[in-house]
């Protein structure tokens, strides 16, 4: 059966092309369990290929026919071939992490087939040390980095000796039925109807009533939106942003770089200077790119200004599995200020007045405000036409894992997530937490961002002056 695919998937599926292609992934370095023997690799792979069924959401593909009017639907695929999807790597010597992010570059730089569906699996050996990593990429039209950590959390274990742990790919048991309640008297048929279309009258009510009150609204909170953006002060619109090295049109390629940093030393700045831990993360950021576009002596005379997705997930949504519910936030990064301090204050200010302009939107309202935001991304990947992004670099900072996790008993190590560059955002910076870590990940064009891994150093550097300045 085809189910519609939803307008923010859709724009994935549109902008997805052989120099951009749309999926995001993951890298985890786990260390095998006590007593594994050299197999250790062959058997983590067959369990992850070996599953009984595969879930829906990573059955389905989408497609386009006559018999759906032209839009774009998702079907399932009910003969999936999984020895496709999960597959076997293996690292050339030495085996270091050098050789490990350099395969994970090619294999991100490799589009998923539409005709299929668009995930696949790499769980890759041979690193020296004895770890085994996996590689993971799903296109963004099935999944959004909110969603791709909950399928995560519910694969992990915090128990070291669980085994039996299935992937995020399979199928999980029904839960039972609960048990049944005591049936109320039994109405007249009549009333019976009665109530049924008293309950759908007050249902679509409620939903006419939120939909027209969000509608009505929106000239007003477009209004607003863009004079805040006139004025220079964060929002779900950015109107300009400096020209520079970073915002060409990409190519194919990818390059991939990672690492870690403890998140006890973010969170010191930020209590020692009255900020969030995201203001200490953008104000890394800022900093870093301010030294990686000076060594490079193309640094803007105004700041950069960074596109923040920000997660539209509800508490009570957890049970949704897959699809994209985000806006996104523009903020300014200080790249002008030599300071790390004032930086750090001006971030922190840019993200207290963002946050205030869309505590007074409904979640539909600013997911038609980042649409609004976002949308020159869909227009330079169709179009090629000398379009400017009105922001420089995207920077996402999505939660993860707070204790030690094991798949089948060997630990997780390390998470790294790696995301999308654009035409004309030729870097993404993305960053997850895990446990006492904070895992960075940055995704670039390797053409239009030469030497990317000097960005860790940047960063790296960046986090001790704000150290030394917040004592």
């Amino acid at each position: 059966m085809a189910t519609p695919v939803d307008p923010n998937s859709l724009a994935f599926l549109l902008a997805d092309s052989r120099s951009t292609p749309m999926h995001v992934g993951a890298l985890q370095l786990f260390e095998p369990p006590t007593g594994a023997g050299p197999d250790f690799g062959r058997e983590l792979y067959e369990q992850l290929r070996d599953v009984p069924e595969v879930a829906p959401l990573f059955r389905r593909y989408p497609q386009r026919r006559l018999a759906s009017a032209g839009l774009w639907v998702w079907r399932q695929d009910d003969e999936l071939d999984v020895d496709y999807h999960v597959r076997r790597s293996a690292l050339p010597g030495p085996g270091r992490i050098r050789e490990l992010l350099e395969l994970v570059s090619q294999l991100h730089g490799t589009r998923l087939a539409s005709d299929r569906p668009m995930w696949e699996c790499h769980v890759i050996e041979g690193l020296a040390d004895g770890r085994v990593a996996l590689y993971t990429k799903v296109h963004h039209s099935l999944i959004d980095g909110v969603s791709a950590m909950r399928l995560l959390h519910r694969v992990l274990s915090p128990d070291p000796d669980e085994r039996g742990m299935l992937p995020p790919w399979a199928a999980r048991p029904q839960r039972p039925a609960p048990e049944p309640t005591p049936a109320p008297e039994r109405p007249t048929p009549l009333g019976a109807a009665r109530q049924a279309l008293d309950a759908a009258g007050d249902v679509a009510g409620d939903l006419a009533g939120v939909v027209a009150s969000d509608v009505a609204r929106l000239p007003a909170v477009l209004a607003r939106t863009l004079t805040r953006s006139v004025r220079g002060q964060a929002g779900p619109i950015s109107l300009r942003a400096p020209d520079s090295v970073l915002n060409r049109r990409i190519s194919a390629a990818r390059r991939f770089a990672a690492d870690d940093f403890a998140l006890d030393r973010i969170r010191q700045v930020s209590t020692a200077t009255g900020t969030t831990i995201n203001d200490v993360v953008l104000a890394m950021c800022g900093g870093a790119l301010r030294r990686y576009l000076l060594d490079l002596g193309a640094l803007p005379s105004e700041p950069l200004v960074a596109m923040c997705p920000v997660s539209l997930h509800t508490s009570g949504s957890g049970r949704r599995e897959g699809g994209n519910a985000i806006g996104s936030v523009m903020v300014q990064l200080a790249t002008e200020v030599d300071d790390p301090t004032e930086r750090l204050a001006r971030i922190s200010a840019s993200m207290t007045d963002a946050k205030q302009a869309l505590s007074v939107m409904t979640p539909a309202q600013v997911l038609a405000m980042s649409g609004l935001g976002v949308s020159p991304i869909l227009l330079t990947t169709l179009v090629h036409g000398p379009f400017r992004l009105p922001f420089n670099v995207t920077i996402s900072n999505v939660p993860g894992p707070r204790r030690r996790m094991y798949l089948n008993g060997a630990e997780m190590v390390g998470m790294y997530p790696v995301s999308i560059p654009f035409h004309g955002q030729g870097l993404n910076i993305t960053c997850t937490s895990y446990d006492d870590q904070l895992g960075f990940g940055l995704t670039g064009c390797r053409r239009t961002v030469p030497h990317l891994q000097r960005l860790l150093g940047d960063l790296a550097d960046e986090l001790t002056d704000l150290e030394k300045a917040a004592r």
